[in-house]
Formats: structure tokens, sequence, C-alpha cells
């Protein structure tokens, strides 16, 4: 077997063959949906920080309000994905946002009105509980519908790109409007962006995998066994990236606080992403010659080699740069993590094993920022880098565990008809 890395095409290949996975029936239209869907993953944490400060004069409380709806989040993300994959998508969905718009209005009524605080508590506690799985629903469909291998691999670095866009748009668009018009109004688009995208893609059913539930009674028996051999590292690779984005992210807006330019904190954080965008892009338009679990291992040394220098940059300029440069480890590596989730989970529990995926991340990330904001307080910015270093080590020390070889359904199972696509030797006598 070749094993090249892969082989690069020029631009407009490139975006042919994004243009090729777009074509497919309904396949632009619940992508597109799905980013709008998916603002409010970087719009309602801050967005509750803006109005709970400024209604309640304390950031205290906006900040334990905010950790509040991620934790629930991140708690209940998992069973969701469950509920998703029993029930289907087009019900699950729906209930799920209109259960988290209640509850994020709850919240809102309660700082306008002066409410006791454990109402707030309790709107937020209810609006990060009921958070519907956008992203792994929209990848989901992108497996479903989609029989080649290669055109997901493309399909998966497109929904890494929305993210980045998501991650990049949302937290400019959600200060910008509860700073310049009411306190309410960023928080408020969250809302509206989250509950009308989610129901327009609950709405587009030709495209969603079909539930546990029919599949039984079209013979296909109980529900498969989770492959927790390998979704176990996997989370814990992911927590530990997590961990890794999370501090490099608060490090970052101290290095630029240190040298009196934290309004340009924002314009650093920007270059990573960009640079993550980027390398997303190219990732789908490459012809792969090594496997997912290879390219996550050798992502996660990527990240880990690339913020190393972080630690030893005095220069802003030469911060923007070398940040711009490990952007392009970040995007791929994720994109490694999620190919590897699709070829190793079976179809029937697909949004569950991508949820686990997104929860490692959201739940490594809060950790990883305290420390990073330890480290900073005792030694400062730079040295703060380490925990990033550090988190990126751990994280490439995971992914060796996970099992090696060729999944067996990877090549070309029909997705659709719910085969597992699970290593022959990673599932484990786990519900």
């Amino acid at each position: 077997m070749v094993r090249r890395v892969g082989a690069a095409v020029p631009c407009d290949k490139m975006l042919a063959t994004y243009r090729r996975v777009l074509a497919h029936p309904g396949a632009f239209r619940f992508s597109a949906t799905g980013l709008i869907a998916r603002l409010p993953m970087s719009m309602i944490g801050l967005g509750i920080v803006l109005l709970v400060s400024e209604e309640t004069g304390s950031y205290g409380v906006a900040g334990t309000v905010s950790a509040t709806f991620l934790l629930a989040e991140a708690l209940m993300s998992i069973m969701v994905g469950r509920l998703v994959d029993a029930r289907g998508q087009s019900l699950v969905l729906a209930v799920a946002v209109v259960l988290s718009t209640a509850g994020v209005l709850v919240m809102i009524s309660s700082v306008q009105v002066d409410w006791p605080l454990a109402v707030t508590y309790a709107g937020a506690a209810v609006a990060g509980m009921s958070m519907p799985p956008v992203g792994a629903c929209v990848r989901a469909r992108w497996s479903y519908i989609l029989g080649s291998k290669a055109q997901l691999q493309t399909a998966f670095a497109l929904e890494a790109v929305v993210d980045e866009v998501v991650f990049i748009v949302g937290p400019i668009l959600v200060t910008v409007l509860a700073t310049s018009l009411h306190p309410l109004a960023g928080l408020g688009t969250a809302v509206v962006a989250g509950l009308a995208g989610t129901l327009a893609l609950a709405a587009q059913r030709s495209t969603a995998p079909p539930s546990q539930r029919a599949r039984r009674a079209e013979g296909d028996g109980a529900r498969p066994p989770m492959p927790w051999r390998t979704v176990l590292p996997l989370f814990f690779v992911t927590l530990m990236l997590g961990a890794f984005f999370g501090s490099a992210e608060v490090a970052t807006v101290a290095f630029a606080d240190e040298r009196d330019v934290k309004a340009y904190a924002g314009v650093l954080l920007g270059l990573w992403a960009a640079g993550s965008l980027a390398a997303g892009l190219v990732t789908g338009a490459v012809t792969w010659r090594v496997g997912a679990g290879s390219r996550l291992r050798r992502g996660a040394a990527a990240l880990t080699l690339v913020m190393a220098p972080m630690v030893f940059i005095d220069s802003v300029p030469l911060m923007g740069g070398a940040l711009f440069l490990a952007g392009f480890a970040v995007a791929p590596t994720l994109i490694a993590a999620l190919t590897l989730t699709e070829e190793t989970v079976p179809a029937a529990r697909l949004t569950e094993g991508m949820t686990v995926i997104h929860t490692g991340i959201v739940a490594g990330v809060a950790p990883g920022a305290t420390l990073a904001g330890v480290v900073i307080d005792a030694s400062g910015a730079s040295l703060a880098y380490l925990v990033a270093v550090a988190s990126g080590l751990l994280a490439a020390v995971v992914a060796i565990s996970l099992p090696r070889g060729a999944a067996p359904g990877a090549d070309g199972d029909d997705r659709r008809g719910g085969t597992p696509s699970s290593y022959a030797d990673a599932t484990l006598p786990l519900a």
C-alpha cells in the first residue's frame, strides 16, 4: 500500500470537490441550515455573561450562570444524542430546541425582573441540558447520504470549516449586538438563530438517517453495541484537545494584555482560527492514503510541536504569524477524530458517537482555561502555553492506545443500512 500522506489538488479542483458533495439532493440545504442552527454554540455562553453582568452588576454571578449552562450541556449532550439515534432527528431536535429556548427565556426573564437567582440558574440548566446536538446531527446526515469514503472526508472538512466560521463570527456578533444595541440583543439573536435553524433542520426529513425504532421495524434487529474500546480513547483524546484549546485561548488573551494590546487578542485568536479554516479546506480536497487513526496520532503530536515555540515569543506580530501557522494543525486533527468515529461507530448510534467527541472537547475547555489562568497568575502568559503543550502531548499519548487497522466497513459499507463499521476487535460489552 502506498503510504503517501495525500495527493494535493489545484484550487479549481479543490472547489469542484466541495461542489460535488454539496450537489447531493438536500446536502446544501441541511449544511447551510446547520450553520445557522450552530451559531448558539459560540454565542450563548458569552451572551449570558454580557447580559447577566449588565443586569446584576456582577461578573461572578454572570460567570457561574454561564458555567451552569455549559456544565449542563456537557453532562446531558450524550444522552440527547442517544435519544436522536433512538427516536429520530425530526422529533428530538424539535423538542430539544423548544425546551432549550424556553430555558433561556426563563433565565432572561429572571434577570430582567429580578427573580431569585435560583430561577436564573434553573433556566440556564434547562437550556444547557436540552441543547440540540446540531453538529453531530449534520455529520450523521452526511454519513447517511454519502456512499464514498473520500466524499465523506470532504463533507467532514466542510463542516469543520463551518465550525470555524461559527466560532469566528459568533463571539463578534454577540459582543457587537450586546454592547452597541442592548445587552439582550446578542443573546436574543443567538436564541432566534438556534430556534429557527434547528426547526428548519428538523423539518428536512429526506436526508435524516432512520431512527433505531424505524430500523427495528424494518427487521434490522436490536440496537448494536457501541465500540467503546475505540470511543473511550477518542473521548479522552478530545478531552485533552479541549484543554488545549481552552488553555491556548486564555494564554493568548493574557499575552496581549501583558503587552498593553488586549484589544488585539481577538485578532490573534482570529489568525489561529483562520489557519485552521484554511487547513480544513485543504484537508477535504486531499485524497488520503493514511488512515484516520494515524492522522489523529500525527495531528495530536503536531499540535504539541507547533505550540511549543509560543513560550519563547515576545513580539505580538510574530505571535500572530506563529498562531496562524499553528492553526494548520487544528482542523485536520479534529477531522481525523470525527472520521475515525464515523468509521468505527455503528450507523444506528452515530449521532451518539459524534456527540461523545463534542462533549469531550466542551468538557476539556474549562479545566484547560482554569489551569492556564493559574499559571498566568504565578508566572505570566508565556509559560501558560506549556499547559497547551502538555495537553497536546497527553492527547498524542492516549491516541497511541487507539486500535489499529482498517475498519471493515470503512471502504464502502452502506451507512443507510445500519451495518456496524467497527474495528473487529474494538467492541466491548457495554450498553
